[in-house]
């Protein structure tokens, strides 16, 4: 569809997220309906355990009405990934980055598809995806290869203080302090809980990101 505007678009994807800490716009889904996810939040000492997506605002009535509206409409509408990508390419007047998953995670091979078409529409934005979704994207990059050089995929660690995964070329951890790091620390928790100039998450000559747990 060419004729989209920010009003219409914005209600075929469900709106968008813009996350204080960040320099860009986001998209996210309901926490609980991540498929790793939902199971390591209940093992002790995983990264998921201390989901800040399964608290605070994000457990508000409207939020969770939100956040499953846009996970519906990812599912099932035919022009998630049109609207999508006009949206990012509308909003990169403003910031040339792009987060997705805030909140939540991908859902299966055919949500990463559509992302990735998404990405491949967004040309002049740089895409950032962390995921705890190990299987699917070895699933995919066997398929397809390489993602789009202007997508980052990192997989994360399950277990806090744990090893980055060794089968894909970008990861992120947790560490209980950053000693314990191997690769770039977040800086956020130094200067306002917020990313100010930093854009290691979506630079790919950083193989790994360690967030400080909190």
């Amino acid at each position: 569809m060419s004729s989209w505007n920010v009003k219409t678009a914005l209600a075929e994807v469900g709106g968008l997220g813009k996350p204080s800490k960040m320099p860009s716009f986001s998209y996210n889904t309901p926490a609980e309906e991540c498929n790793v996810g939902s199971k390591l939040r209940l093992v002790k000492g995983s990264v998921c355990s201390m989901c800040y997506a399964l608290k605070g605002r994000y457990m508000f009535p409207n939020v969770q009405n939100a956040l499953y509206k846009r996970l519906d409409l990812m599912k099932n509408n035919p022009n998630w990934v049109s609207a999508m990508a006009w949206l990012i390419n509308w909003y990169s007047k403003k910031t040339s980055y792009f987060r997705w998953h805030d909140s939540g995670d991908i859902q299966d091979m055919e949500h990463l598809q559509k992302m990735v078409a998404v990405v491949k529409l967004t040309p002049s934005v740089k895409h950032w995806l962390p995921t705890r979704e190990a299987k699917i994207v070895k699933e995919y990059t066997k398929e397809y290869g390489d993602f789009p050089s202007n997508l980052i995929v990192r997989v994360s660690a399950t277990m806090i203080d744990g090893k980055p995964h060794k089968f894909h070329s970008h990861t992120s951890t947790v560490v209980s302090e950053s000693k314990k790091a191997v690769g770039w620390v977040c800086p956020s928790n130094q200067q306002d809980n917020e990313c100010k100039d930093c854009r290691a998450c979506w630079d790919k000559d950083v193989k790994d990101v360690a967030y400080i747990a909190h």
